[in-house]
C-alpha cells in the first residue's frame, strides 16, 4: 500500500471510532499526537482505537490525544481533516444527540478531567509549550542542516556549497524571536502579527545604535525570552486599547499604540533584562555541568519521566531554545534523553521476566523500535506504568545514563543537541559538541548503552515482587483446554492490573497516562 493510501486508511479507521465527523470540534497535532476536541467523549471507542496498528496509545487531557508517532501524525492529520470536512458536508446532523445534551455531557466530562490538570501553573506551562512546539520542525530541519554543514566544513568538502548550507541553517535562528512573538500573541489572545512586529525589534540591526542602562544594545539581545515578554506586553496594551479607543479610530490607533508602547518598553527595558536572564541561564547550565555534571545528570535523567507525567517538562522548552540560540545547542536534551534509554532497558527486562505472558511480550516487541527512536509512549502506557515498579526502575536506568553523559560534560566533553524534539537514536543527526562529532557521538551512544543496561538490571532484579510475578507471569493466550472449559469462548487476553483485580489499569486509563516524552 502506498504511503498516502496508508495514511488515508489510518485516518478513515480513526474517524468512526471517535464518533464520526460531527463529533469532532477541533483538530490539531504536535510531534507525536493527533489532538482532537470532541463534542461527546462517550462516543469514543478507546479499546478499538488502541487496537489499530498505527495507534500507539491514547491520552485524555484538555483534548483527546491519539499517539501516532513522529512523521506519521503530520501525514495522517491532513487526511483526517479532509475526511471530517467531507463528513460534515455529507451528514451535518450525523450525531442525533441534541446540542443541549452534548453541552451537558461535554461539560461534565471536561469538568471532571480538567479538575486534575487545570491548575494555573500547568495552564501557564501549556501556553508556553503551545508557543514553542510549532517551531520544533524548523528547529529540527535547520539543526540537521547545521550538523551536515559542520561535517562538510571539517572534512573540507564542497566548499562552494557550505556557505549556502550555513545560510539555510542560520536563517531561521536569526529570526526565531519574530516567530516566538507571533505565536505568543496568538496564544495569549492578541493579534499575532502585532506580537511578531514588536518581537522583530529585538533582532533589528539598528538597535546597535541605541544605549540602554549604560550599555549599547546588541541585535538579538534577550532572544526568545525577550520576544516572549515583548509579545505578552503587546497583548495587554492591545486589549487596553480595544477597551478605550473609539471604534472609528481603532484600526489606526490601536496598532500604533500597541507597537509604540510595547516597542519602547522592549528597547529600554525588556531587552536588557531578558538579556541578563538569558546569559544567566547559559552560565548556570555551563557551571552546573562543569562542576557537578555527573550528579546533575543523574538527577535530571532520573526525574525526567516523572516531570513528563506531571506536565512540568514543558517549562524546559524555552530554556532549551535559549541555550540553542546562545550556544548553538542545548546541553540538557542529551541528558534528558537518557530517560528513554532507561525505559527501553526496563521493557527488555520485563520481556525476559515474563516469558509466559505473550500479551505483554507482543506489546514490547512492537513498541521497542519506537522506543529506540525516542518515542516512549507505547512502552510507558503498555508496559512499565501498568506494572508499577518497572516504571521506577526505568527512571533508575535514565538516571545512570544521564549521570554518564553529565560526567563527560564535567570532564570537559560537552554533548549537546542543535534542536529539541527527537531523542533516542533519532537524536544522533542533531548532536554537536566542543570536541568533534566523533567524540560527541561516542559519549551519547555510551550514555544510551548505560541507560539500557542500568534500566535492564534494575528492572530484572528489583522490578518485580513475588506477587507481581505470580500475577503476571501466566499465559495470556487461550489454549484448547481453556476454550473447552469456557464453552468455546476464549478467555480475556488482557492481563490484570498491577494493583489487583479490582484496581483500574493506569496503562489503559488515558486520564492517568503521562504526557509525551
Amino acid at each position: 500500500m502506498a504511503t498516502e493510501d496508508k495514511n488515508r486508511a489510518t485516518a478513515a479507521a480513526i474517524l468512526p471510532l471517535v464518533g464520526g465527523a460531527a463529533n469532532v470540534a477541533s483538530i490539531a497535532h504536535c510531534m507525536t499526537r493527533l489532538r482532537l476536541g470532541l463534542h461527546d467523549r462517550t462516543l469514543v471507542d478507546d479499546e478499538a482505537l488502541k487496537a489499530l496498528p498505527a495507534v500507539m496509545g491514547v491520552v485524555e487531557d484538555d483534548t483527546y490525544q491519539i499517539v501516532l508517532g513522529p512523521g506519521t501524525v503530520a501525514r495522517v492529520t491532513p487526511e483526517f481533516e479532509q475526511l471530517v470536512e467531507k463528513g460534515r458536508e455529507a451528514a451535518p446532523t450525523a450525531v442525533t444527540v441534541s446540542a443541549d445534551d452534548l453541552a451537558a455531557q461535554g461539560a461534565a466530562i471536561k469538568a471532571q478531567q480538567k479538575a486534575k490538570n487545570a491548575t494555573p501553573f500547568k495552564l501557564f506551562l501549556r501556553k508556553i509549550a503551545n508557543i514553542f512546539v510549532p517551531l520544533i520542525p524548523a528547529l529540527i530541519g535547520c539543526g540537521i542542516i547545521a550538523g551536515l554543514n559542520g561535517l562538510l566544513v571539517n572534512l573540507e568538502w564542497l566548499p562552494a556549497v557550505t556557505p549556502a548550507l550555513a545560510a539555510m541553517a542560520s536563517g531561521f535562528m536569526a529570526l526565531i524571536a519574530v516567530f516566538v512573538g507571533y505565536n505568543t500573541a496568538k496564544e495569549f489572545g492578541g493579534t499575532p502579527i502585532l506580537g511578531g512586529a514588536v518581537a522583530a525589534i529585538i533582532v533589528f540591526p539598528g538597535v546597535a545604535n541605541i544605549d540602554a542602562f549604560g550599555q549599547t544594545l546588541s541585535p538579538g539581545q534577550g532572544g526568545v525570552l525577550g520576544a516572549l515578554g515583548a509579545a505578552v506586553l503587546a497583548v495587554y496594551v492591545e486589549k487596553w486599547c480595544r477597551r478605550w479607543v473609539p471604534e472609528a479610530l481603532d484600526v489606526l490607533v490601536t496598532p500604533t499604540l500597541t507597537v509604540l508602547i510595547s516597542g519602547l518598553v522592549t528597547i529600554f527595558g525588556l531587552m536588557f533584562v531578558a538579556g541578563e536572564i538569558s546569559s544567566a541561564i547559559g552560565t548556570f547550565a555551563d557551571w552546573l555541568l562543569s562542576n557537578g555534571g555527573a550528579g546533575a545528570g543523574f538527577v535530571l535523567g532520573g526525574l525526567f519521566l516523572p516531570l513528563v507525567m506531571l506536565g512540568l517538562h514543558q517549562a524546559l522548552i524555552p530554556i532549551h531554545t535559549t541555550l540553542i540560540e546562545q550556544q548553538g545547542y542545548t546541553v540538557l536534551l542529551p541528558i534528558l534523553a537518557m530517560a528513554g534509554a532507561g525505559q527501553v532497558g526496563a521493557a527488555m527486562a520485563v520481556y525476559f521476566r515474563l516469558p509466559r505472558n505473550e500479551s505483554i511480550r507482543r506489546t514490547i516487541k512492537s513498541a521497542l523500535p519506537a522506543g529506540l527512536l525516542g518515542v516512549g509512549e507505547p512502552l510507558i502506557y503498555g508496559v512499565s506504568l501498568p506494572l508499577g515498579r518497572p516504571f521506577i526502575t526505568a527512571c533508575v536506568g535514565g538516571a545512570f545514563g544521564g549521570g554518564f553523559v553529565g560526567l563527560f560534560n564535567q570532564l570537559g566533553d560537552t554533548v549537546g543537541s542543535t534542536a529539541i524534539g527527537p531523542s533516542g537514536w533519532a537524536l544522533f543527526p542533531l548532536l554537536d559538541g566542543n570536541h568533534g562529532l566523533g567524540s560527541t557521538i561516542a559519549i551519547y551512544a555510551g550514555g544510551l548503552l548505560v541507560g539500557y543496561v542500568a534500566g535492564f538490571l534494575a528492572t530484572y532484579f528489583f522490578g518485580f515482587s513475588k506477587d507481581l510475578l505470580t500475577e503476571f507471569n501466566v499465559s495470556q493466550e487461550p489454549t484448547a483446554s481453556t476454550i473447552a472449559a469456557t464453552g468455546g469462548a476464549a478467555p480475556s487476553t488482557t492481563p490484570p492490573a498491577a494493583g489487583g483485580p479490582d484496581t483500574p489499569d493506569p496503562g489503559t486509563d488515558p486520564a492517568k497516562a503521562p504526557a509525551g516524552v
